[in-house]
């Protein structure tokens, strides 16, 4: 018995031929042939592409400012692969074009593990415009670009001093400072009672009264103050329990 056997890989043909001697018909019989065919390399399943929300995945504003700070609150509202994880970096720019592209970065802060929270950046100059941008996850959100503007410096300050009380009132002196670095010509305090206090008599200012809110302005002789320089006005306060203090703001 002799046997030849032909592999075609990638062939498509297997071939057996067999000459056989005895009990398998005559030596002339036709070959056997077999054709097997390759089974096909199996197709990779694309991974679907997510689907994310319309909305920004981290937003921020200034919430608060001084005359040399800004405060900024953060929020992150989707994680990766839509959003991003904490910690953010908040970053402060002098310009909008510095802004824009990420360039000349005055400070940047990096905030905690919270996925909201608030930073604040001192040591600024009063009444001027700031830019600010976020980053997180080693990268550079592309939006928003926020802006905060410092508040002027305070033209004045005013104190209030309770003198002397009795069951049903006060006396009080508030002093006046020129905290700005011109000359304040003229100045005026303004607070609010918390109760049904009044002002029956009063020296060194001027009270003007809408219900509860006293506004009191400067004399005649001590309007104008140079910076650091301070003046006083006294009252004589009745009704209601007498005040531990009060708080008045001041202006020009």
């Amino acid at each position: 018995m002799l046997y030849r056997i032909s592999v075609v890989l990638a062939g498509a043909t297997v071939a057996l031929t067999g000459l056989v001697a005895a009990g398998m018909g005559s030596a002339g019989a036709s070959p056997t042939t077999l054709t097997a065919t390759e089974s096909p390399s199996p197709t990779a399943t694309p991974r679907p592409t997510p689907t994310c929300p319309p909305v920004l995945p981290i937003t921020g504003a200034a919430t608060a400012v001084t005359a040399t700070s800004v405060t900024i609150t953060y929020a992150t509202f989707l994680t990766p692969p839509c959003g991003y994880n904490p910690p953010v970096t908040v970053v402060l720019f002098a310009s909008q074009e510095d802004a824009q592209l990420w360039q000349n970065p005055l400070a940047e802060i990096v905030s905690g593990p919270e996925r909201s929270g608030t930073v604040t950046f001192s040591g600024l100059t009063p009444d001027t415009p700031y830019w600010f941008r976020f980053g997180a996850d080693g990268r550079q959100v592309p939006y928003p670009i926020g802006t905060a503007r410092t508040a002027p410096t305070q033209a004045c300050t005013a104190t209030a001093v309770i003198n002397n009380t009795w069951s049903t009132g006060f006396i009080a002196t508030v002093t006046v400072r020129s905290t700005g670095t011109e000359t304040l010509p003229s100045w005026r305090t303004t607070w609010q009672w918390p109760g049904n206090q009044r002002i029956v008599a009063a020296w060194g200012g001027v009270v003007e009264t809408s219900g509860t809110t006293v506004t009191v302005r400067n004399a005649s002789y001590n309007g104008t103050l140079a910076p650091g320089a301070s003046t006083t006005f006294g009252m004589l306060v009745e009704g209601g329990t007498p005040l531990p203090s009060f708080y008045p703001t001041c202006s020009r």
